[in-house]
Order: structure tokens, then sequence, then C-alpha cells
């Protein structure tokens, strides 16, 4: 019976290396770090999104003339955060559904950066100090769009070679039935990040 059971373990052992040596393992790692990376980048863009209301309230008390172009803002962030548009983990190997949120975006992107160019026309609004705390946490949001977009294309990269690698994809296309996921690609180029204004620009001019 001890030579029995120490087959058995034996062999369950060695079942146990050949599927992990098959992606058992490494292929769902890869799979959960790259939603994990996805909801990152939802997250930035979510907490771009939250900063709209501060800059609503600033443009409508300082730049009458700006309200058409803040409604365009306004819509577009409503159209980019619709449930329908965010993303889960199994969407992400669905490309049409990819290019229905990163289309989202940018034409959020896009609206943005037209009234943040059209107030820069405006002295006294960028003398607030309002819009020059809207500026610093715009310009950190930025900065986190783009880090998070780019670890979740490496995640991606990471997941796609491992489902086409042997022996990982053995069990990619065996065991988990694994698609390619697709990375985050601006429709425009630069139209993943908001906009930046260079609050120095009038200054240098001026001096």
């Amino acid at each position: 019976m001890n030579r029995l059971a120490a087959f058995r373990t034996s062999v369950l052992a060695a079942a146990a290396l050949v599927l992990s040596a098959c992606g058992i393992n490494s292929v769902p790692a890869a799979e959960e770090n790259a939603k994990a990376k996805w909801a990152d980048v939802e997250a930035a863009f979510q907490e771009r999104a939250n900063l709209v209301p501060n800059l609503e309230q600033i443009v409508m008390s300082s730049a009458e003339q700006e309200r058409a172009t803040l409604e365009a803002v306004v819509q577009a962030r409503a159209s980019a955060t619709r449930p329908e548009i965010k993303l889960d983990g199994d969407d992400l190997s669905d490309p049409a559904k990819m290019e229905q949120y990163q289309q989202a975006q940018n034409t959020f992107g896009g609206a943005l950066s037209r009234l943040m160019a059209n107030v820069e026309a405006y002295p006294e609004l960028k003398s607030q100090e309002n819009f020059g705390r809207f500026m610093t946490q715009i310009e950190g949001q930025e900065n986190r769009i783009r880090v998070a977009i780019r670890d979740y294309n490496e995640a991606v990269r990471q997941y796609n070679t491992t489902i086409r690698t042997f022996p990982d994809t053995i069990g990619a296309n065996i065991i988990h039935g694994a698609e390619p996921m697709v990375p985050y690609e601006a429709v425009t180029e630069g139209a993943e990040v908001a906009p930046t204004l260079d609050m120095r620009a009038d200054s240098d001019t001026a001096n």
C-alpha cells in the first residue's frame, strides 16, 4: 500500500508539473494582471471625469461666452461615463467594445481640449486661484492616465505573448480557451490624455 500511495503521489506530482508547464498557472496569472491594470486605466479616466464639475463652476462664473463649449464637455463626459461604456475583464478581448470605449474617451478629451484652449484667452480666469489649482490637478491626472495605459498595454503584451508561446499555449487553448486581449490605442495620437496649458506662455510674452 505504501508503494501504491507513493506511486500515486508521484503521478499526481508529475501531472501537476506538466499542467504547470502547460500554462495552468501562468496564463490565469497573466490574465488577472492585465485585468487589474485595466481597472487602473478606467480609474484614471474616471478621476479625470470627476474633475469636470470643478471646471464647470470656474468657467460658468468667469467666462460666460464659453458656456456652449462647456456644454459640449459636459455632454461628452456623460457619454464617456455611461454604464454601458464601462468594460469588465471579459470585454478586454473584444476589439469592438474597446474601440467604443476609446472613442468615448477621445471625444471627451477633445471637447475638454477645445474648452481649455478657449479659456486660455482670458487672463482674468488664468489668474484665479481655483483655475490654477484645477490646472495642477489636470496635469497630474494626465500623468496618471499615461502611466495606467502604458502599464495596461505592457500587461496585455505579456498576456498575449504567454498564450501564444509554447508550452503555455497548450493550457491557454485547451484548458482556458484564452483569447488575445486588445491594447489601448488612441484614435488620435495623444487623445487619451487631457490637454496641458502652458501657464508660463503669457508671462514669458509679457517679459
